[in-house]
């Protein structure tokens, strides 16, 4: 491995740590809050100013309107990440992907806060602007899904399907050359709809074809170890869910499988595109409708003195 590979390695493992030590105290805040205000919550609307905690729990509320501001300007780092795409100078910082995962986390960051500021009061234009903001979160999910359909070299630039049809051939040649687990073994684990059942499925029934094929990978690995391994290792794999320590079968499986995710994405490669472009079509105006719901909503606030 050169230094630049090494270099990038360690980038990605320092880029995994920070994203999941953000999503932890994402986590533990929200089920602070969860903890602090449930009396609160699960009161009828028309009994909580009567609770100790209104003044403070409240959308307007001390606690409530620092949730507010603090769910704005997250969503307003939301669009870092599509002005990194349109400005030259800000291409140069980072990896795309790196700025893809803040952007994710952001994006299922704010729902969760704003559900707090608004203490479950879902009513009227801020009910209108969170129930929108839902519909993002889902259709971020999903895009976020696509983007991992489209497979990309690792200065995140697509591959070419010719590049993909290369890996592929390399992966089947050292597959074919293994003498652990003979081709009918793996002919299971590498089973997938032909490309002309590919081509002429709908884009929803390609989505959810990829779907499945993605959420059934691991299990057919799992098989795959189950197959060669002790009855002791079954458990201690938590029935081959987990790698073992056998090294060379855990080269074979992890070919196994990257051919077998290398060829569904080759097979849905341009599905995956339309679906893709057909995303962005939705995605957009609903972002850019609740930019509007959401600066009305602070603007009503503001005129209003509650802060």
């Amino acid at each position: 491995m050169n230094r630049a590979s090494k270099s990038g390695a360690t980038q990605g493992r320092v880029h995994e740590a920070i994203i999941s030590l953000l999503a932890g105290a994402a986590g533990l805040f929200a089920a602070y809050l969860a903890w602090h205000g449930t009396d609160y919550y699960i009161l009828p609307l028309t009994e909580r100013p009567f609770h100790p905690q209104h003044l403070e729990l409240r959308p307007a509320g001390s606690t409530g309107i620092r949730l507010g501001f603090t769910a704005a300007a997250m969503f307003a780092g939301l669009f870092l990440y599509p002005l990194r795409k349109r400005i030259k100078p800000m291409q140069r910082i980072g990896k795309t992907r790196h700025w893809l995962n803040y952007h994710v986390l952001l994006g299922l960051t704010v729902p969760v806060i704003v559900t707090f500021h608004s203490s479950l009061k879902l009513r009227g234009l801020a009910g209108m602007a969170y129930w929108i903001m839902i519909a993002i979160v889902i259709s971020g999910i999903v895009g976020r899904y696509l983007y991992s359909q489209i497979p990309r070299s690792v200065s995140a630039a697509e591959l070419s399907l010719r590049e993909l049809q290369e890996q592929t051939e390399a992966l089947s040649r050292q597959l074919h050359a293994q003498e652990i687990f003979s081709q009918d073994e793996l002919a299971e684990m590498l089973e997938l709809p032909s490309s002309e059942k590919a081509a002429a499925m709908s884009l929803v029934r390609a989505l959810l074809t990829m779907a499945i094929l993605d959420i059934r990978r691991p299990w057919r690995v799992a098989a795959l170890r189950r197959r060669v391994v002790s009855a002791n290792e079954r458990w201690t794999t938590l029935g081959g869910l987990r790698h073992t320590g056998h090294e060379d079968l855990e080269r074979i499986i992890d070919a196994a499988h990257a051919q077998s995710w290398l060829t569904a994405k080759v097979l849905f490669l341009h599905r995956a595109g339309e679906v893709f472009h057909l995303w962005h079509v939705i995605h957009r105006p609903f972002s850019y409708s609740l930019v509007v719901l959401i600066a009305a909503h602070i603007t009503m606030v503001l005129l209003m003195g509650y802060f």
